[in-house]
């Protein structure tokens, strides 16, 4: 199976360590959260009307849906606990249920076929939220969370672990949504492009304001994106050296030099899914943690880290 990977930069942004599989799919709250931040008592459950569906996430617990119904979905998250918390989409195929996904999560190794990482919410920062709006077919499902910290311990194995069930549409299917700006992922990049996106000199900026970003995993290996926004004169040098820091004592010594935006937690090859932003000027970067298929560091090690400007 997989453990999370310790990462010092990983553990202040979703550490994910999901080895490479052949799967394919079968048919503060700051000015910058991925999506509007949290609403103080909103409520978890799953509304038809809009078809989505609101998860709260909190140390370590999450209060979900157990029944959806398939077709595109946005998973909202609201993160009501003082740490890191994502929400990583499995279907469990082949009859398997969350008892054998969580035997399987004891082993090493890679993940066993009839689970298959779908994406979902990335981490936003402690009370915030983030969307992700997912194709989900019928079918047994589980949420986990895979960060690690405090204490390096995933906190899947602090009981973030729900099951839940996407069961056939009844009435008319949601609208697949439409995107503004598309993010490309391969081994090892990030493309992005769009009317908001300017590419010049090896550099990419994007106008600052709302945007619904569609994710699109065109590489051989499963992708993620954690999107990271800096604090003003802050680099991904500081934040990496702020992280390496904290990861070695297990606590941080003050804030860190930069937010925790979202994006898509890791998902197959050939998964596309949206996720919305409202993007304030100043710098940020965007990184994949997955482990390689070939070597087993994360892909960030391989470049797949990419700066951006907001204007």
């Amino acid at each position: 199976m997989y453990r999370p990977s310790h990462r010092p930069i990983a553990l202040a942004v979703a550490s994910i360590a999901l080895c490479a599989c052949s799967q394919k799919e079968a048919a503060k709250p700051d000015s910058a959260a991925v999506s509007q931040a949290a609403k103080p008592g909103s409520a978890s459950g799953f509304d038809p009307a809009t078809h989505t569906a609101t998860v709260h996430a909190r140390d370590f617990s999450f209060d979900a849906p157990d029944s959806i119904s398939a077709g595109w979905t946005t998973f909202h998250l609201v993160n009501d606990g003082p740490n890191l918390h994502h929400v990583q989409i499995v279907r469990l195929d082949s009859g398997k249920t969350v008892n054998d996904l969580e035997a399987a999560m004891k082993n090493p190794g890679p993940p066993p076929r009839w689970a298959v990482f779908l994406g979902g919410p990335n981490a936003p920062n402690p009370n915030s939220s983030s969307d992700a709006t997912v194709n989900l077919q019928p079918g047994s499902y589980v949420m986990l969370c895979l960060v690690d910290i405090p204490g390096k311990v995933p906190h899947f194995a602090k009981g973030m672990v729900r099951p839940f069930t996407v069961t056939a549409a009844s009435g008319a299917p949601a609208a697949e949504p439409s995107a503004d700006v598309t993010l490309s992922l391969s081994d090892y990049k990030f493309d992005a492009s769009g009317a908001p996106v300017t590419n010049a000199d090896g550099k990419t900026t994007i106008a600052a304001g709302n945007h619904t970003v569609k994710f699109v995993n065109s590489g051989p290996q499963p992708h993620e994106v954690e999107i990271v926004r800096l604090a003003p004169g802050k680099t991904m040098k500081d934040f990496a050296d702020f992280m390496q820091k904290a990861y070695a004592s297990d606590k941080m010594d003050g804030p860190p030099p930069g937010d925790a935006i979202g994006g898509i937690a890791a998902a197959i090859p050939g998964t596309t899914e949206y996720f919305t932003a409202n993007l304030t000027p100043g710098n940020y970067f965007m990184i994949c943690f997955i482990p390689d298929a070939k070597d087993g560091k994360p892909h960030s090690d391989h470049g797949m880290v990419k700066e951006f400007t907001v204007k």
